[in-house]
């Protein structure tokens, strides 16, 4: 989804003061965009701190247990005697608790800051508001809700996982022209193949930002999918597959290529795989909403087969899809699932496909 920074939500700020906040807070988007994969599980975080309308310092987080962005920030101040009189921004709430690196609310403090200026709120247990009010207490100005809505849409994984308790859900699926996902199993006379190898590459990229990716036992046996980031520069995600009565063969790739792989169903013994118990009369999101979060996994791509998906859409369980479509028509097959009254939030084509990105307001 677009930025659309000419929005505004929030209390506590200047309205004389608005073109300013969104400039700067801009920039800290822009620096905290930086950090992306790097700091997983931790959220996207940039901050500059201006003295006078002239940006003296700025900083992001870089990678998970490295220093933050406030941190960064009032590092890269070559003069800390300006730091009086100056106006900390950054677009999430500064921390206050001992984590891998000391709370930055202490370093704000310390270092006599006057104004700070935030887009979101921090929804970790750990914060939550709870920066924010050391600040104040400490006699510091702080402005909030700067951009607040974009801010939510840089970190949506870490808003979700924290505010939500669940992942955020991304669903994704290529279909032809005429809304068909996969040709029938008894058709062998046709490639199963939608996508270009642009959009293949889209898909390895929606990979490599997530933390997971979930697909369903038919998908799996009929496909004997790698499910990894081959054709982009990324870690590969945690492969997750539904096998509820054990039919998955051993003989396939995510049982034999190394790469680690959960398997949600009946326990077996296979030296490459952990299983989570599951059966038939378990809620299947909940068996796997659970078990991403016991492994603090923040996002999960779910590629299918159309059974999963429709659930998924059913049962409300997403946040993000994805559509990839072809030109090509075929007449039969796998109907692909319909998204009936539901806006495009993005659409761009990747030569002769289109991909529709869906967002759940």
């Amino acid at each position: 989804m677009p930025f659309k920074l000419e929005y505004i939500c929030g209390r506590n700020y200047n309205p004389l003061s608005e073109d300013k906040h969104i400039k700067y807070m801009k920039r800290c988007f822009e620096l905290a965009r930086k950090g992306h994969p790097l700091t997983y599980p931790n959220p996207l975080v940039g901050s500059v701190i201006v003295h006078h309308d002239t940006i003296i310092g700025e900083g992001y987080h870089t990678g998970y247990g490295n220093p933050h962005a406030e941190v960064e920030a009032i590092h890269a101040v070559k003069d800390k005697s300006l730091l009086s009189e100056s106006t900390l921004y950054v677009n999430l709430e500064p921390c206050s608790h001992h984590g891998k690196t000391p709370p930055c609310a202490d370093l704000i403090i310390k270092h006599k800051i006057p104004r700070v200026v935030i887009s979101n709120l921090d929804p970790h247990d750990k914060v939550a508001g709870q920066g924010i009010a050391r600040l104040r207490d400490s006699g510091i100005d702080v402005h909030t809700g700067i951009l607040e809505e974009d801010g939510a849409i840089l970190n949506r994984r870490f808003m979700t996982f924290h505010s939500k308790h669940r992942p955020y859900i991304v669903l994704k699926w290529a279909e032809t022209h005429d809304g068909f996902m996969g040709r029938d199993p008894n058709d062998t006379n046709h490639s199963k193949s939608i996508s270009n190898d642009l959009a293949n590459i889209y898909v390895h990229q929606l990979r490599a930002e997530s933390a997971a990716i979930f697909v369903g036992t038919t998908t799996a046996i009929a496909d004997n999918p790698s499910l990894t980031t081959r054709l982009v520069k990324g870690k590969n995600p945690l492969r997750v597959i539904l096998d509820l009565d054990g039919k998955l063969p051993t003989t396939h790739t995510i049982f034999v290529d190394g790469e680690p792989t959960l398997v949600l169903g009946k326990n077996r013994d296979i030296a490459n795989a952990v299983f989570e118990p599951a059966s038939s009369t378990d809620t299947i999101f909940d068996v796997l909403t659970n078990a991403l979060m016991s492994r603090h996994i923040d996002q999960v791509l779910i590629e299918g087969g159309a059974n999963i998906l429709n659930q998924c859409i059913k049962q409300d369980y997403w946040d993000e899809i994805h559509v990839l479509t072809s030109n090509d028509k075929w007449g039969s097959g796998i109907k692909a699932p319909e998204l009936l009254g539901l806006e495009t939030t993005t659409q761009f084509d990747l030569k002769d496909n289109s991909v529709k990105v869906y967002h759940n307001n």
